[in-house]
């Protein structure tokens, strides 16, 4: 007997420092700006590219200022031909033309990149996707859908984001204020290099040391937005729920609370954003003027001309510009590793249920179904199942019923292996569930729930759900077999009416028809029955358990069942209790025994005759 197998789940310390390393989640992104695959050559091609064009980008940017002061001083009384034999007129023109270049080849690198971009967001996009559908049935129970769209959301824009700004702003700009440092430099002297670098000093620190404050604020105003998201959400989820209840108002005020924090998160960032503006615009001020004196000084006293001031003014004004930029690139990049964090997290989640390597594909010759003294909870603490052992052999209707909380549903997401046994086995065909791949094993099990959630689309599109490729004539077959072909065909749109959200504009009984019709359209040898028509009226059972009958011919099923009478006609009924099997048998056998299931019995037939 195989023992329980210990899961791995990040514990909020390491989701907190996960979280806070941006160079974690920069290392997370970069294969997928340099992919590995042979077949993505391109992308890195492009990547070469881009960042070629980029710095023969910066090289025309740097030297336009030059052209200008060459003009300047070519319009000096009594100045001599200008620079590279050109007059004032062909000094201005060639300043233009080297402008025009600049902006030119600044789109051309866009051009190139955007396919790397594109293709990073989508693989990204469908990675993270991916990854959702592999977590565990405990993950989803215990995350809130809304939040989780929201999380997924900033965290492909935050990606977009990042790999526009931090290789095109960021990476420019340091590359452009070392080339203006150092012609500065050469063409004049040391100490207009070390305002410069004072200047950027004293506002790279003080960008950063108020936008760490202010990336703590906005974390703060991301949480009070994905609490009210998800509270809208699951208010309009629960649509009928609201208006059942007379709770309009009432989920008016939930939600009118969270907005009141995120008001106030929201109010607290914009704030220190004005702080943070008018710091940085002084600093910047402080350090242009200062240099600006020193040139006019150097114009008065003849060391310089008229063109150079111009050309210290030039290149301040150029580096100020993507200065005022950094502020706002260096918040939204922080913000973007934020959310692209949060995202990260998402795609650190460990599967609990995971395939072995190199498992193999669950290979079903009748369809015979064995829990093996099996032991489940789904807390330590609280175990559910406590020894188990049912088969059901090839063709066999099995039911299992018993008292709410004795374990039934359980076995039912236990043989989808949305779970793993923590004690005994679970066979079928003789294969453990464990030791074949999981696709394989969902080809083969056919579900029909309690309540049959459908996709906002049409009938069609509902049915045809259950098995990819199925052709018209496979469709309509299953809706006859579900029989529910004819009301189909009595709608004005026929197959191609909208069900609405979660399957809305039908009725309980229609959802299920259209569910046992999906199943049938799979066509899987094992169907389970997860209390299929506990939910309907009893002429509504009727009629869908004549379809359910026909459903399960010639295959193993396996019926979940609350109302008994659904389940007279089983080859034999488990009964549960507290997690264990009390009694098991057919119908008529167990009834004569007047143990727990004749009591069972007797109660529901009580019920029926007073509600009768």
């Amino acid at each position: 007997m195989r023992g329980p197998r210990p899961i791995h789940t990040a514990t909020p310390e390491e989701l907190s420092r996960q979280r806070g390393s941006g160079w974690t989640t920069i290392r997370a992104v970069l294969p997928y700006l340099w992919p590995a695959e042979p077949d993505m050559a391109w992308v890195r091609h492009r990547v070469v590219w881009s960042m070629l064009v980029l710095v023969l980008t910066k090289l025309i940017t740097v030297a336009t200022p030059i052209a200008y002061k060459w003009a300047v001083d070519a319009l000096a009384p009594g100045a001599a031909i200008g620079a590279l034999g050109l007059g004032a007129v062909g000094l201005t023109v060639a300043y233009g033309m080297a402008r025009l270049l600049s902006n030119g080849f600044q789109q051309l690198r866009d051009a190139i990149f955007a396919a790397v971009g594109q293709r990073a967001l989508r693989m990204l996009a469908l990675e993270t996707f991916q990854h959702i559908h592999r977590l565990s049935m405990r993950y989803h129970l215990t995350r809130k859908t809304g939040g989780l769209s929201r999380i997924i959301e900033r965290g492909v824009k935050g990606v977009d984001f990042l790999l526009r700004f931090m290789l095109f702003s960021i990476g420019p700009l340091i590359l452009e204020l070392l080339l203006v440092a150092g012609i500065l430099f050469y063409m004049f002297d040391v100490r207009y290099l070390v305002v410069i670098t004072v200047t950027i000093a004293i506002y790279v620190w003080f960008t950063f040391a108020v936008t760490e404050w202010r990336v703590k604020l906005r974390r703060e105003m991301n949480d009070q937005d994905t609490d009210a998201n998800q509270k809208a959400i699951d208010s309009l989820l629960n649509f009928e729920t609201v208006k059942y209840f007379g709770a309009e108002a009432r989920e008016a005020g939930r939600y009118d609370r969270a907005m009141e924090g995120y008001e106030r998160a929201a109010l607290l960032t914009s704030y220190s954003l004005s702080f943070l503006n008018f710091g940085q615009a002084f600093i910047i001020t402080a350090g242009l003027v200062v240099v600006m004196v020193m040139a006019a000084v150097g114009v008065q006293a003849g060391l310089l001309t008229v063109g150079d001031f111009v050309l210290v003014n030039a290149y301040m004004i150029q580096i100020t510009l993507p200065l005022n930029f950094l502020g706002t690139v260096y918040r939204e990049i922080r913000q973007a590793l934020v959310d692209m964090g949060e995202m990260f997290e998402l795609l650190q989640q460990p599967a609990e249920v995971t395939d072995k390597p190199g498992a193999p594909a669950l290979r079903v010759t009748g369809a015979r179904v064995e829990l093996d003294n099996v032991h489940f909870g789904y807390d330590a603490a609280r175990p559910i199942l406590k020894g188990v052992s049912i088969t059901a052999e090839p063709g066999q209707k099995i039911a299992i019923v018993g008292p709410s909380g004795s374990g039934k549903s359980t076995i039912g997401r236990l043989l989808f292996r949305f779970y793993d046994v923590t004690g005994g086995a679970l066979r079928i065909d003789g294969q453990d569930l464990r030791d074949v791949t999981q696709a394989s094993l969902h080809n083969v099990i056919g579900v029909v729930p309690q309540d049959t959630v459908l996709f906002n689309d049409t009938i069609r599109y509902n049915i045809a759900y259950g098995r990819d490729g199925a052709t018209e004539a496979e469709i309509i077959a299953a809706a006859q077999a579900a029989q529910i072909h004819d009301f189909i065909l009595s709608l004005p749109e026929g197959y191609q009416t909208p069900v609405g959200e979660r399957g809305l504009k039908l009725s309980g009984g229609e959802k299920q028809r259209v569910g046992i019709a999906r199943t049938l359209l799979k066509n899987p040898p094992i169907l389970l029955l997860d209390e299929a028509t506990s939910a309907l009226d009893t002429e509504t059972e009727r009629d869908i358990q004549a379809a359910l009958a026909l459903a399960g011919a010639g295959r193993t099923v396996l019926t979940i069942a609350h109302r008994l009478s659904t389940i007279a006609d089983a080859d034999r009924i488990i009964v549960l209790e507290d997690g264990q099997i009390v009694e098991e048998g057919s119908h008529h056998d167990l009834l004569a025994r007047h143990g727990r299931y004749w009591g069972l019995w007797q109660k529901q037939a009580s019920e029926q005759d007073d509600a009768a």
